[in-house]
Protein backbone atom coordinates (compact mmCIF):
# COMPACT_ATOMS: atom_id res chain seq x y z
CA UNK A 1 0.00 0.00 0.00
CA UNK A 2 1.15 3.17 -0.90
CA UNK A 3 0.10 6.47 -1.82
CA UNK A 4 0.77 7.54 1.49
CA UNK A 5 -0.04 4.37 2.92
CA UNK A 6 -3.77 5.30 2.09
CA UNK A 7 -4.09 9.09 3.07
CA UNK A 8 -3.09 8.79 6.59
CA UNK A 9 -3.57 12.24 7.95
CA UNK A 10 -1.49 13.98 11.59
CA UNK A 11 -3.39 17.20 13.55
CA UNK A 12 -1.77 18.70 15.88
CA UNK A 13 -4.36 20.53 18.47
CA UNK A 14 -5.00 22.67 21.08
CA UNK A 15 -7.36 21.65 24.12
CA UNK A 16 -7.50 24.76 25.69
CA UNK A 17 -7.06 25.55 29.02
CA UNK A 18 -9.17 22.96 30.43
CA UNK A 19 -12.92 23.81 30.23
CA UNK A 20 -14.68 21.16 27.46
CA UNK A 21 -16.10 24.24 26.17
CA UNK A 22 -13.26 25.99 25.07
CA UNK A 23 -12.37 23.47 22.36
CA UNK A 24 -12.79 24.05 19.26
CA UNK A 25 -15.17 22.60 16.96
CA UNK A 26 -12.27 22.08 14.55
CA UNK A 27 -10.13 20.19 17.40
CA UNK A 28 -13.12 18.19 18.23
CA UNK A 29 -14.38 17.21 14.55
CA UNK A 30 -10.83 16.17 14.40
CA UNK A 31 -10.77 13.74 17.49
CA UNK A 32 -14.19 12.45 17.00
CA UNK A 33 -12.24 11.31 13.05
CA UNK A 34 -9.45 9.83 14.81
CA UNK A 35 -8.24 6.20 15.03
CA UNK A 36 -5.47 7.14 17.31
CA UNK A 37 -4.69 10.33 19.83
CA UNK A 38 -1.05 10.68 21.30
CA UNK A 39 0.31 13.26 23.61
CA UNK A 40 1.32 13.55 27.03
CA UNK A 41 -0.86 11.43 30.16
CA UNK A 42 -3.32 14.47 31.67
CA UNK A 43 -3.79 15.68 28.17
CA UNK A 44 -4.68 12.23 26.93
CA UNK A 45 -6.68 11.61 29.45
CA UNK A 46 -9.02 14.35 28.58
CA UNK A 47 -10.11 12.23 25.61
CA UNK A 48 -12.85 9.95 25.63
CA UNK A 49 -12.13 6.17 25.03
CA UNK A 50 -14.26 4.87 22.41
CA UNK A 51 -14.38 1.96 20.13
CA UNK A 52 -12.17 2.35 17.32
CA UNK A 53 -9.75 4.68 19.04
CA UNK A 54 -6.64 3.96 20.49
CA UNK A 55 -5.12 6.08 23.06
CA UNK A 56 -1.20 6.70 23.01
CA UNK A 57 0.02 8.62 26.32
CA UNK A 58 3.35 9.17 27.43
CA UNK A 59 5.61 11.17 29.89
CA UNK A 60 6.16 15.28 29.48
CA UNK A 61 10.07 14.40 28.46
CA UNK A 62 9.68 12.40 25.50
CA UNK A 63 8.27 15.03 22.94
CA UNK A 64 10.60 14.08 20.03
CA UNK A 65 9.74 10.42 20.40
CA UNK A 66 5.74 10.89 20.72
CA UNK A 67 6.43 12.98 17.29
CA UNK A 68 7.82 10.45 15.57
CA UNK A 69 5.95 7.95 17.09
CA UNK A 70 2.76 9.99 15.63
CA UNK A 71 4.58 10.81 12.00
CA UNK A 72 5.25 6.92 11.64
CA UNK A 73 1.39 6.43 12.70
CA UNK A 74 0.25 8.72 10.04
CA UNK A 75 2.48 7.39 7.09
CA UNK A 76 1.13 3.86 8.14
CA UNK A 77 -2.19 5.71 7.27
CA UNK A 78 -4.02 6.21 10.67
CA UNK A 79 -5.81 9.19 11.64
CA UNK A 80 -3.52 10.48 14.04
CA UNK A 81 -3.91 13.60 16.44
CA UNK A 82 -1.67 14.84 18.76
CA UNK A 83 -2.96 16.83 21.17
CA UNK A 84 -1.72 19.91 23.73
CA UNK A 85 -3.25 21.93 26.17
CA UNK A 86 -3.79 25.67 25.18
CA UNK A 87 -1.96 26.09 21.82
CA UNK A 88 -0.25 23.64 19.79
CA UNK A 89 1.93 26.06 18.55
CA UNK A 90 2.48 27.77 21.68
CA UNK A 91 5.93 25.89 24.18
CA UNK A 92 4.22 22.71 22.67
CA UNK A 93 3.66 19.93 20.33
CA UNK A 94 4.03 21.71 16.80
CA UNK A 95 7.52 22.99 17.14
CA UNK A 96 8.19 18.95 17.94
CA UNK A 97 6.79 17.98 14.99
CA UNK A 98 7.87 19.83 12.45
CA UNK A 99 11.64 19.14 14.11
CA UNK A 100 11.02 15.28 13.82
CA UNK A 101 10.30 16.67 10.23
CA UNK A 102 13.80 17.36 9.40
CA UNK A 103 15.48 15.31 7.25
CA UNK A 104 12.53 12.94 6.72
CA UNK A 105 11.15 14.02 2.99
CA UNK A 106 8.52 10.84 3.01
CA UNK A 107 7.17 12.32 6.46
CA UNK A 108 6.78 15.93 5.02
CA UNK A 109 4.69 14.76 2.29
CA UNK A 110 1.91 13.69 5.09
CA UNK A 111 -1.20 15.50 5.25
CA UNK A 112 -0.50 17.43 8.38
CA UNK A 113 -2.39 20.31 9.95
CA UNK A 114 -2.24 22.49 13.31
CA UNK A 115 -5.61 23.26 15.01
CA UNK A 116 -5.06 26.47 16.97
CA UNK A 117 -7.12 26.27 20.68
CA UNK A 118 -6.99 28.91 23.53
CA UNK A 119 -3.89 29.42 25.15
CA UNK A 120 -3.41 29.56 29.20
CA UNK A 121 -2.13 32.73 28.89
CA UNK A 122 -5.34 34.45 26.94
CA UNK A 123 -7.75 32.21 28.95
CA UNK A 124 -5.51 33.76 32.12
CA UNK A 125 -5.30 37.11 30.64
CA UNK A 126 -9.27 36.88 30.10
CA UNK A 127 -10.33 36.38 33.53
CA UNK A 128 -8.16 39.19 35.01
CA UNK A 129 -9.48 42.10 31.93
CA UNK A 130 -7.06 42.83 29.12
CA UNK A 131 -3.52 43.06 31.21
CA UNK A 132 -2.32 42.05 27.86
CA UNK A 133 -3.54 45.17 25.75
CA UNK A 134 -0.54 46.62 24.40
CA UNK A 135 2.64 44.69 23.03
CA UNK A 136 3.68 41.69 24.79
CA UNK A 137 5.92 38.62 24.91
CA UNK A 138 5.65 35.16 25.80
CA UNK A 139 8.54 33.87 28.32
CA UNK A 140 8.88 29.92 29.39
CA UNK A 141 10.45 29.75 32.61
CA UNK A 142 10.90 26.32 32.03
CA UNK A 143 14.93 25.40 31.85
CA UNK A 144 14.68 21.72 30.38
CA UNK A 145 15.37 23.06 26.80
CA UNK A 146 17.48 26.41 27.56
CA UNK A 147 19.93 27.81 30.04
CA UNK A 148 18.37 29.72 33.28
CA UNK A 149 21.17 32.49 31.94
CA UNK A 150 18.86 32.89 28.82
CA UNK A 151 15.42 32.55 30.79
CA UNK A 152 17.33 35.88 32.64
CA UNK A 153 18.61 38.14 29.92
CA UNK A 154 14.75 37.23 28.11
CA UNK A 155 13.20 38.04 31.03
CA UNK A 156 15.88 41.90 31.54
CA UNK A 157 15.15 42.49 28.16
CA UNK A 158 11.54 42.33 27.82
CA UNK A 159 11.16 44.21 30.96
CA UNK A 160 13.79 46.99 29.78
CA UNK A 161 11.61 47.36 26.54
CA UNK A 162 8.26 47.72 28.33
CA UNK A 163 6.25 44.50 27.44
CA UNK A 164 3.91 43.07 29.44
CA UNK A 165 4.97 39.58 29.89
CA UNK A 166 3.40 36.18 30.32
CA UNK A 167 5.26 33.41 32.10
CA UNK A 168 4.84 29.84 31.75
CA UNK A 169 6.29 27.10 33.61
CA UNK A 170 6.77 29.37 36.22
CA UNK A 171 7.76 27.23 39.46
CA UNK A 172 8.19 23.64 39.52
CA UNK A 173 9.13 21.06 42.50
CA UNK A 174 12.25 20.36 40.82
CA UNK A 175 12.98 24.00 40.56
CA UNK A 176 11.79 25.95 43.42
CA UNK A 177 13.99 28.86 43.47
CA UNK A 178 13.87 30.17 39.70
CA UNK A 179 10.98 31.55 39.88
CA UNK A 180 12.26 34.01 43.44
CA UNK A 181 15.27 34.99 40.97
CA UNK A 182 12.75 36.12 38.03
CA UNK A 183 10.66 37.81 40.76
CA UNK A 184 14.18 39.93 41.63
CA UNK A 185 14.87 40.37 38.22
CA UNK A 186 11.77 41.99 37.75
CA UNK A 187 11.77 44.35 40.79
CA UNK A 188 15.30 45.87 39.81
CA UNK A 189 14.08 46.38 36.33
CA UNK A 190 10.30 47.54 37.37
CA UNK A 191 9.70 48.43 40.36
CA UNK A 192 7.71 47.21 42.98
CA UNK A 193 4.63 48.77 42.17
CA UNK A 194 4.17 47.25 38.69
CA UNK A 195 1.01 44.96 38.46
CA UNK A 196 1.84 41.70 38.53
CA UNK A 197 -1.08 38.70 38.20
CA UNK A 198 -1.31 34.68 39.24
CA UNK A 199 -4.13 32.79 37.35
CA UNK A 200 -3.97 28.96 38.56
CA UNK A 201 -5.81 26.55 36.99
CA UNK A 202 -8.42 28.93 34.45
CA UNK A 203 -11.27 27.66 33.20
CA UNK A 204 -11.51 24.78 35.68
CA UNK A 205 -12.93 24.25 39.15
CA UNK A 206 -9.52 24.86 40.37
CA UNK A 207 -8.97 28.15 39.05
CA UNK A 208 -7.36 30.97 41.14
CA UNK A 209 -6.75 34.42 40.41
CA UNK A 210 -4.86 36.94 42.30
CA UNK A 211 -3.11 40.43 41.50
CA UNK A 212 -0.78 42.23 43.55
CA UNK A 213 1.92 44.39 43.39
CA UNK A 214 5.36 43.43 42.00
CA UNK A 215 6.54 44.54 45.82
CA UNK A 216 4.20 41.60 47.47
CA UNK A 217 4.75 39.19 45.05
CA UNK A 218 6.14 35.70 46.52
CA UNK A 219 7.54 32.75 45.00
CA UNK A 220 5.02 30.19 46.31
CA UNK A 221 2.24 32.12 44.52
CA UNK A 222 3.30 30.07 41.39
CA UNK A 223 3.22 26.71 40.70
CA UNK A 224 3.32 25.05 37.07
CA UNK A 225 -0.38 24.86 36.68
CA UNK A 226 -0.13 28.91 37.13
CA UNK A 227 -0.13 31.91 34.51
CA UNK A 228 2.05 34.47 35.49
CA UNK A 229 1.49 38.01 33.81
CA UNK A 230 3.24 40.62 34.10
CA UNK A 231 1.75 44.27 32.97
CA UNK A 232 4.21 46.93 31.58
CA UNK A 233 4.55 50.51 33.31
CA UNK A 234 0.88 51.70 32.32
CA UNK A 235 -0.82 48.69 33.46
CA UNK A 236 -3.31 49.59 36.09
CA UNK A 237 -6.59 48.50 38.12
CA UNK A 238 -10.17 49.85 37.20
CA UNK A 239 -12.62 48.27 39.64
CA UNK A 240 -11.91 44.40 40.15
CA UNK A 241 -10.25 44.12 36.36
CA UNK A 242 -6.46 44.56 35.30
CA UNK A 243 -5.74 46.50 32.29
CA UNK A 244 -2.93 47.74 29.71
CA UNK A 245 -4.27 50.56 27.84
CA UNK A 246 -3.81 50.42 23.95
CA UNK A 247 -1.58 53.42 23.11
CA UNK A 248 1.77 54.23 24.55
CA UNK A 249 1.94 57.97 24.20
Amino acid sequence: MTALQAAGTLCIAGLGPGDAQLVTPEVTAAIEAATDIVGYIPYVARIAPRPGLTLHASDNRVEMDRARAALQMAAEGKQVVIVSSGDPGVFAMAAAVFEALEGRPDWQALNIRVLPGITAMLAAAAKAGAPLGHDFCAINLSDNLKPAELIEARVRAAAGADFAMAFYNPRSASRPHTFGRVLQVLLEACGPDRLITFARAVSTPEEKLLSVRLGDATPEMADMRTVVIVGNSATRHVGRFVYTPRSAL
